[in-house]
């Protein structure tokens, strides 16, 4: 069967199976329709990951296939911190870090967990849901408009918003594939949240509070610490990337967990396992299924040259079922001990808002088990996004 990625209907049900046959002939693969390589060996990459040779800054690499008039926009996103490298991503990173460290992030217990029950008492009488639309969205999004201090019942915006920026995060999992109308609703939506930022950003200078989006103008206001196009690509960086990872995992856990019903009624049993059940969830079904570097020298990977310009995909999902790590890695276990999945990354791009996204989830299994006993899948079955890289769910309708 043919070794080459391609962005259909199957593809975007279940990807895994394609990955093993990747990872067993050919590792580390050259995509020749997008001049880059793919790598889906644990080993392989967490090495990338971990390697000085592999750089952030991919958007000269990827201009070439951004069509001139829009070139501006991808440029100026692409001075967010997960797109830049030492010491600009040690300084932009600096600057958010606080708001999620340990002690700050479980301090938001109780406010999420008021969230969660009051998503659910809204559909307690009704006995469905979408658990999409109903829960997996509008928890992490309401939960990041309050850090970053923008009004939560603009969570429509951001959402639409979300959904347009991160089209260029992979909508179909190769920039080749992005259409002239997928660019133009990405730039508008960035000129909408720009100004709606630039908005509040004013807002902060004359009346600072104690939120993210004061902390980023003030640092601006200090220098040249953070310049305007840093302010409003870390911004939209916090927005996206502060419910993407959330909602998906909600979402994609969900569905596995009632697609797997001996490992729901062993939680159901034992609630003490909803922490490592969480960690099984994100290496089950990664929320973020790759990730790009490029290479400044050369670098030698499985016999294979890889040679400086490159771009490599290391793909997270692919590594997260490698059975040289994972034992039975296709089964779903809410047991399973030393889980080094890599759903957040590794090294010095770990995802910022991972203790933020495993509170949520943990928060979210362990009220949906308690409060709704009967949880069952409803209807045709769930939809999935047409959205490779970002993998999550449309729709998923349950009863309870």
């Amino acid at each position: 069967m043919s070794l080459q990625l391609r962005f259909d209907d199957a593809m975007l049900a279940d990807p895994y199976p394609f990955y093993e046959r990747l990872r067993s002939q050919d590792p580390v693969h050259w995509d020749e329709s997008d001049k880059r390589w793919l790598l889906t060996r644990y080993a392989d990459v967490t090495s990338v990951l971990r390697s000085p040779a592999a750089s952030s800054n991919r958007v000269q690499v990827v201009l070439h296939f951004v069509p001139p008039e829009f070139r501006r926009i991808a440029e100026a996103r692409a001075k967010s911190m997960i797109s830049c490298d030492a010491p600009d991503h040690n300084r932009l990173r600096l600057l958010v870090s606080k708001a999620f460290t340990a002690r700050a992030v479980e301090a938001m217990t109780h406010k999420i967990q008021h969230l969660v029950d009051g998503f659910l008492d809204a559909m307690q009488a009704r006995g469905r849901m979408d658990v999409i639309a109903d829960l997996a969205y509008p928890l992490p999004v309401t939960v990041i408009a309050e850090m970053l201090g923008v009004p939560a019942e603009d969570r429509g915006l951001f959402k639409k918003w979300s959904d347009e920026l991160s089209i260029l995060a992979g909508g179909g999992g190769s920039p080749a594939a992005l259409t002239l109308d997928d660019y133009r609703r990405n730039a508008q939506s960035y000129e909408e949240l720009t100004a709606y930022l630039s908005n509040i950003a004013a807002q902060r200078r004359t009346q600072p509070r104690d939120d993210l989006i004061t902390a980023l103008v003030q640092a601006e206001e200090a220098g040249d610490r953070l310049s305007e196009e840093e302010f409003y690509a870390n911004t939209m960086l916090l927005l996206v990337a502060g419910n993407e990872t959330t909602t998906n995992l909600i979402g994609n856990g969900t569905l596995a967990l009632l697609q797997h019903p001996d490992q729901l009624r062993k939680l159901r049993e034992k609630p003490s396992l909803i922490a490592s059940a969480v960690e099984e969830l994100l290496r089950y079904d990664s929320p973020v299924q790759m990730t790009t570097r490029v290479l400044t020298h050369d670098l030698e990977l499985g016999g294979k040259q890889l040679r400086q310009g490159q771009m490599v995909v290391v793909m997270l999902g692919a590594a997260n079922r490698d059975p040289e790590v994972f034992s039975a890695p296709n089964r779903l276990d809410v047991e399973r001990a030393d889980n080094k999945h890599l759903s957040f990354g590794l090294g010095s791009h770990f995802c910022l808002g991972a203790q933020l996204a495993r509170l949520e989830g943990r928060i979210v299994f362990e009220t949906l088990l308690r409060r709704m006993p009967k949880l069952r899948l409803e209807g045709p079955g769930p939809q999935r996004r047409r959205h490779f890289n970002l993998r999550g769910l449309q729709s998923l309708s349950v009863t309870f």
